[in-house]
């Protein structure tokens, strides 16, 4: 389970194992927010080198496991659990060390919670998404839209689609159909880099995704699709759906419903300007 949790605003890309019971933290991102550096990589790279010189065992503990990259590819990166990273922070002297510490033994706590009654996840993603400024109306949106694709990638596991690849196949036919833009293109649009397209979507996007998400698991259900290829097809006619019905909107209102806005902070939107 891939997720991004908040650091002081900050992002942490982090994956939980449901078997092992374990969170495993991206290191380059935990070593940007304790050292401030504008290349924590190299930073990381020598600080891994003296672990690994000096026989360190958190050196032997370090996983690489695929995460989002700031292009918005699936690459592997060096991660490590709760224990390992806490010895890593030893090595890193920062004010924020023990900020951060506290931060980590409390996304573990907030996860037994969670655990025990799913329903707070809900809550902490309703307030992260408060703290980064998104009104309540936009985040009402947001999470019905996630309830709907939750829906269909339920489907697409119960009819054999399992593979991530796969799933991000049928999402891109879905979103390439009703926006007739690729999600990479439509990130492009928008300014994005590693971050979450739908965070950043506007409430009209999100309608349209959840229609044509919507749209695409009924018409799975009702031709009983198997597979890739036919949910290939299912999606394709779903996509279809909400490209109908974005156009005859836009034929009415003479306004573009995929557009270029988007959430990043000022300093981002200026960037993207230049």
């Amino acid at each position: 389970m891939n997720s991004i949790k908040l650091f002081e605003s900050k992002k942490v890309r982090s994956h939980y194992d449901t078997e092992k019971e374990k969170w495993y933290f991206s290191i380059i991102d935990v070593v940007e927010i304790l050292t401030g550096s504008s290349v924590p990589k190299r930073y990381w790279s020598d600080l891994k080198k003296k672990l690994s010189n000096e026989g360190s065992e958190v050196y032997e503990n370090i996983v690489r496991l695929k995460m989002q990259a700031e292009d918005g590819k699936m690459r592997e990166t060096d991660v490590a659990d709760t224990q390992t990273l806490l010895r890593i922070i030893q090595s890193i002297p920062s004010p924020n060390a023990e900020p951060f510490k506290q931060w980590l033994a409390k996304v573990g706590y907030e996860r037994m919670q969670e655990i025990s009654d799913p329903g707070q996840s809900i809550d902490r993603a309703r307030e992260n998404w408060q703290k980064l400024g998104r009104s309540e109306k936009w985040i009402q949106q947001r999470m019905t839209g996630q309830e709907t694709r939750n829906k269909l990638t339920d489907y697409w596991k119960e009819s054999g689609v399992e593979k991530s690849d796969e799933f991000a196949l049928l999402t891109n036919i879905i979103h390439q159909e009703w926006t007739e833009l690729t999600v990479k293109n439509h990130k492009v649009l928008k300014g994005l880099k590693s971050q979450n397209l739908r965070d950043h979507m506007t409430e009209a996007e999100l309608i349209f995704t959840a229609l044509a998400e919507l749209s695409t698991r009924q018409i799975a259900e009702a031709e009983a699709a198997k597979g890739l290829i036919e949910n290939a097809k299912a999606s394709k006619q779903g996509g279809a759906v909400a490209k109908n019905a974005r156009k005859e909107l836009e034929a009415k209102t003479g306004k573009k419903v995929v557009t270029g806005e988007n959430f990043l902070p000022p300093a981002e939107n200026l960037k993207k300007l230049q």
